[in-house]
């Protein structure tokens, strides 16, 4: 069984309000790049996770996150 380090754990939950909601991992280290994205229509969910090359998740557009420190909502620019 594989151990796994507490850093490494965490996970977010992110469900589309709206169609075109677009989610991007962005690495660690000295330069922040993306390194992946996905695009998630209304109602789809995707869980994500915190790994050692992902330090930080953008999401643009209407969709719900939830966290182990709550739930937020994210809102599409006027």
């Amino acid at each position: 069984m594989e151990k796994r380090n507490q850093q490494n754990s965490d996970f977010v939950v992110i469900k589309a309000n709206d169609d075109g909601v677009s989610v991007i991992g962005l690495t660690r280290g000295t330069d922040t790049k993306f390194h992946h994205s996905e695009k998630l229509d209304k109602g789809e969910v995707l869980i994500a996770q915190f790994t050692e090359h992902t330090s930080a998740i953008k999401i643009r557009g209407n969709a719900k996150i939830l966290t182990q420190f709550g739930e937020v909502e994210s809102e599409m620019k006027k």
